[in-house]
């Protein structure tokens, strides 16, 4: 498995609006969603994947995220999309992200592999969405308290990912959309919205409307009007030592 590389770029932009918790959520391990939403896609769990124990347990946050942030893992687009690839991208950005940048275990909440299977990444994860909270990832820096961090297999910065990834991220972008509340048409962003980074890519970035739009369309609801104010006005973020440089 190739490292996983980092790359940094100039870019900026930001906007962040609290988003409202949906009410009673299913036991840990059971899938929150609103009562009508998509129901959980089918998350590959870190046993499954078989992750090594983190060096600390995450810290869970009663709070939901308020913003859903699409990375690329800047890897080589593998043509193996079976799920034992994806089993070892997951073991090989966790060995990287606890032995080179010496964080406490992987760094995001869930990860796409470009055959389109979905992983639970940071412990804790997936208990925490399903009682409608969020775990403190290392994923955006100065940004990690209050997002939720995606991770796409392959580099994009001049090609889409496959068809099998992209409609898997569609489908549990929709389910977290409808668990935590999110309009995906703001909640939806790249990490170059963040952070000085050309992370996810010029051309994931440049699709990432598109993304929202079918996100929206698997939830019932338009598109709203191009000159429809944001809502809302960005909170200071939260710091967090777990924070990863820029890719």
């Amino acid at each position: 498995m190739p490292a996983i590389t980092r790359r940094s770029f100039l870019s900026a932009g930001s906007g962040i609006a609290l988003a409202v918790l949906s009410g009673a959520r299913a036991e840990a391990g059971v899938a929150g969603t609103a009562a009508d939403g998509p129901s959980r896609p089918r998350i590959r769990t870190r046993d499954e994947w078989d992750a090594v124990a983190p060096k600390s347990k995450a810290i869970v946050l009663d709070t939901p995220p308020d913003r859903i942030v699409i990375h690329h893992t800047a890897t080589a687009n593998t043509t193996d999309l079976s799920l034992d690839a994806a089993y070892r991208l997951s073991r090989a950005i966790q060995r990287y992200h606890m032995r080179h940048n010496r964080w406490a275990d992987i760094g995001e909440q869930l990860t796409v592999s470009r055959g389109g299977h979905i992983m639970e990444g940071r412990n804790r994860t997936l208990p925490a969405i399903s009682r409608g909270g969020n775990v403190v990832g290392a994923q955006a820096a100065g940004h990690n308290r209050h997002t939720l961090g995606i991770e796409t297999e392959g580099t994009y910065t001049a090609e889409l990912p496959p068809p099998a990834q992209l409609a898997s991220l569609t489908t549990l972008l929709a389910w977290l959309c409808s668990t935590y509340r999110l309009d995906p048409e703001v909640a939806i962003i790249g990490h170059r919205d963040l952070n000085k980074t050309a992370c996810p890519g010029d051309r994931f970035y440049a699709y990432l409307p598109e993304l929202r739009a079918g996100v929206a369309r698997k939830l019932g609801r338009r598109r709203p009007p191009e000159d429809e104010p944001p809502d809302g006005e960005p909170p200071d973020p939260d710091e967090t030592d777990d924070a990863p440089e820029d890719r």
